[in-house]
């Protein structure tokens, strides 16, 4: 089972409105192994936008390309390239949602799930629960309640309604 970081844009509307602005906007990060970034680390930043990180994947990839032709490092060259492809995989979604959370976007959830699909029903129906305006907390007097002018104690060595044990 998967975990779904859920992000809705800066300027969304609050948690309780939901509206189609609302389900547009929102952005729905797996956190875990990413075969898009594994099998193409550099193309895969570009796509989201992570400028730094795809520059260093690609001189790090043209590095280890170069240890890889000289004799005596093709097992240095092939352990830094797949070291990159594996840390895109892994960490690239995570550094998604950094980038995300520090351009100002909103962490409103974070649903397990098998799928998107999933995710997606799970977030949204706890949106579309309306709270209910009926139901108001009250000032409820323990003191009073806990009074027992017959026997001091609890009854039957039960805990007392005091908060004591």
């Amino acid at each position: 089972m998967a975990s779904y970081l859920i992000l809705t844009p800066p300027g969304a509307p609050n948690r309780s409105e939901t509206s189609d602005r609302y389900r547009d906007g929102t952005r729905f990060i797996r956190d875990g192994f990413s075969w898009k970034a594994f099998l193409f680390p550099t193309v895969w930043m570009l796509f989201h936008r992570l400028w730094l990180h795809a520059i260093a994947a690609f001189l790090l990839q043209g590095i280890a390309l170069e240890l890889m032709r000289q004799p005596g490092f093709l097992a240095a060259g092939a352990a830094l390239l797949l070291g990159v492809h594996v840390l895109a995989a892994l960490e690239g979604p995570h550094t998604l949602g950094d980038r995300l959370v520090g351009r100002g976007w909103n962490v409103r959830n974070l649903v397990s799930a098998h799928d998107l699909a999933t995710a997606e029903e799970i977030h949204f129906s706890q949106l579309e629960q309306e709270p209910n305006p009926d139901i108001h907390p009250k000032n409820w007097d323990i003191s009073a309640t806990s009074k027992n002018t017959g026997r001091p104690g609890p009854s039957f060595g039960l805990p007392g309604y005091d908060g004591g044990r």
